[in-house]
């Protein structure tokens, strides 16, 4: 995937980089294994991809529960990593964040809200056999746009993509409506 993103990246001679360049430079994942030439061009760090190698696919659990298998190990271990992916995708897409309750009917609400929306998140990925993230990243896509004249306001919604679309069919759901909202000035009528 990097030697594609780099390949669309225009080659420079000196002089200034691009905003295409630097959000390369500046990626969480890729970044690491990146170094800029002489010229100014991104290249892959061979050396840095060598030590990552070294580490794929290998991973080291402690338990202190001796009659489990290891197989069972395994699998609570990525289904822990997996219920924590998605306690971080709740706290950042969601937007929920730590709330302190002090009655026990408004903390079991909260934990259940929490619980909801984890399960709409594992039906969504069940459903259509994609991740959270690659869904979150196809439907963060869409965005509602204000159009305003002397005539009025029209809120409409960007034209779906076909994975978008294959998304709310294979979810079973209606697509957004394309017109959300039409306001007139005050006094003018249809």
């Amino acid at each position: 995937k990097l030697k594609q993103k780099l390949a669309k990246l225009k080659e420079l001679d000196g002089e200034a980089h691009t905003k295409a360049h630097c959000a390369l430079y500046s990626h969480i994942v890729y970044k690491r294994y990146l170094q800029i030439d002489a010229k100014g061009n991104l290249r892959i760090n061979q050396k840095a991809v060598k030590a990552a190698e070294r580490l794929d696919g290998k991973y080291l659990i402690r338990t202190s529960d001796d009659t489990l298998s290891i197989e069972d190990i395994t699998l609570g271990f990525k289904q822990l990593w997996e219920v924590e992916r998605a306690f971080r995708t709740l706290k950042t897409t969601l937007e929920l964040r730590p709330v302190y309750h002090r009655k026990d009917d408004r903390i079991c609400a909260h934990v259940l809200l929490c619980w909801l929306a984890l399960l709409l998140v594992r039906l969504a990925e069940v459903e259509t056999q994609q991740t959270w993230a690659n869904l979150r990243f196809e439907l963060e896509k869409i965005y509602l746009v204000e159009w305003e004249s002397t005539d009025g306001k029209v809120f409409q919604r960007t034209e779906l993509t076909q994975e978008q679309t294959g998304i709310f069919s294979a979810l079973k759901l209606p697509e957004p409506p394309r017109i959300w909202d039409i306001s007139l000035p005050k006094g003018q009528k249809v």
